[in-house]
Order: structure tokens, then C-alpha cells, then sequence
């Protein structure tokens, strides 16, 4: 039976998971929406809780008249399928290659450093306070259907594996200069934080590395800042 009202319940709570973090944490679910990420999601051995699919399109799924569909999608009228999925939460950091998100709030910036993860084959990100949830809607749509691919953790700094090396603007070494001395089967837990505030003294203080990317400018984004840090450790290691 096709769905022709915005007011079902299922498109009802597919509004909740998308506007709200808290249903989402109470739930444990999340929404992914288009068919690239319900693709990615496929091929990473995903199911989906309830998959909705705009009536007409040929895509296999809970048909939605369109206009109804684009009433509870990001996309609007762009959208011919979005998905509800469990969130998976690892209960460690997985692999030799950790990141650790501290204080990134922006979730294009968490879901752009879960594609760089994917990307350069870190074995795992694992958020901590205050950053933004992996599982709403621009992190979702930021990752490119790598939050599919990348093991998530929920952590502190001192659960970290390996040696934690923590990114900072005034950091006397660089990164390159320390990667160097880096084993190639050395386990590396690269530690994050946002853009403006960075990481906080106390988490710089208990890392086992403190360096800095060198610039011209004063700063990189933090998800700009991973990708390079990611790009320049995997030169040196053997990641996960």
C-alpha cells in the first residue's frame, strides 16, 4: 500500500530522527537519504529497519507518494529514497589508525572526517565530548556512505590506543617531522579538535605527541586537518 499522508506514523518518525539527536540516541537509529548512500549501506551489509521509495520510481521500498516523500526529506523534491538504520557503535577503537574527533561540533566536519578515514583506511573514529552526532543528517550525507565503512566509538582521550599524537596550531614539531620517526607498524591514535577552540590543555597535556600541520594561513578546518594528518601518517605506517 502506497503512503499518501504526511501524517503516517513511520514519516512521522523519520522527522524525528532528522530533526532531533536525542530521539535519535533514544531510538538508536538513524536516517540516510539517497540512493548512493542506501547503496553504500547495501554493500556494506546494512539493512534497513523501514526503507521508503517514491511511488513510480521502480525502487524496491515502502512506496511514498513523491510529494509526500519530499515533505520529510532533507533533499525535498530531489529525494526518490531514504532509509532508516540501526546506529552500530563499537565498544573500542578498532585498527593501528584511530581518529579521535574532540570538540568538533560542525557535522559536515565529522561526516567529511569519516570519508578521509575510509579514504586513507583508518581502522576507526572515535568521538568524544561535545563533537557532533555521526548520525544526523549533514554528517550522514558529509561521510558519502563511509559512516557505513568506518567502525564509530564513543571515547575518552585516555581510551585512545597506541601513541596519541594531537594536532595543534603552535606546536613547535610537525607532523612530518615526527611521522619520520613513526615505525611502520606503529599503532597511531590522531586526536582532533575544532577549528577555532582546538583541543583543550588538558588533552594536550596527557598526548603522547604534540605537532602541528605547518601553514600559511592560521588555521585548517578540523575535517582538512584529519585529511592531511591522515594523509601523511598512512605515508610512514601501515594502516588498519
Amino acid at each position: 500500500m502506497t503512503i499518501t499522508s504526511p501524517h503516517n506514523e513511520k514519516l512521522k518518525t523519520v522527522r524525528k530522527l532528522r530533526q532531533r539527536r536525542r530521539e535519535r540516541d533514544h531510538l538508536g537509529l538513524f536516517v540516510a537519504e539517497g540512493e548512493d548512500l542506501l547503496d553504500a549501506a547495501d554493500a556494506h551489509g546494512w539493512a534497513a529497519v523501514e526503507r521508503f521509495v517514491a511511488a513510480g520510481s521502480g525502487l524496491e521500498g515502502t512506496e511514498v507518494e513523491p510529494e509526500v516523500l519530499a515533505s520529510v526529506a532533507e533533499l525535498a523534491s530531489g529525494t526518490r529514497a531514504l532509509a532508516i538504520y540501526e546506529q552500530r557503535w563499537s565498544a573500542a577503537p578498532l585498527g593501528r589508525l584511530c581518529v579521535y574527533l574532540h570538540g568538533v561540533r560542525d557535522p559536515g566536519n565529522v561526516g567529511t572526517v569519516l570519508r578521509s578515514a575510509a579514504a586513507f583506511g583508518a581502522g576507526s573514529v572515535a568521538v568524544g565530548p561535545d563533537s557532533a552526532d555521526p548520525f544526523s543528517p549533514r554528517a550522514v550525507r558529509a561521510s558519502m556512505g563511509a559512516v557505513f565503512a568506518v567502525p564509530l566509538v564513543r571515547a575518552q582521550p585516555t581510551q585512545l590506543p597506541g601513541t596519541t599524537v594531537a594536532l595543534t596550531a603552535d606546536a613547535t614539531v610537525t607532523l612530518a617531522d615526527l611521522a619520520q620517526d613513526l615505525g611502520q607498524r606503529a599503532e597511531v591514535s590522531l586526536l582532533v579538535g575544532a577549528e577555532r577552540e582546538g583541543l583543550p590543555q588538558s588533552v594536550l597535556e596527557a598526548a603522547d605527541h604534540v605537532v602541528r600541520i605547518p601553514i600559511a594561513t592560521e588555521s585548517l578546518n578540523a575535517a582538512m586537518a584529519a585529511t592531511v594528518a591522515l594523509y601523511e601518517l598512512t605515508r610512514r605506517i601501515t594502516p588498519a
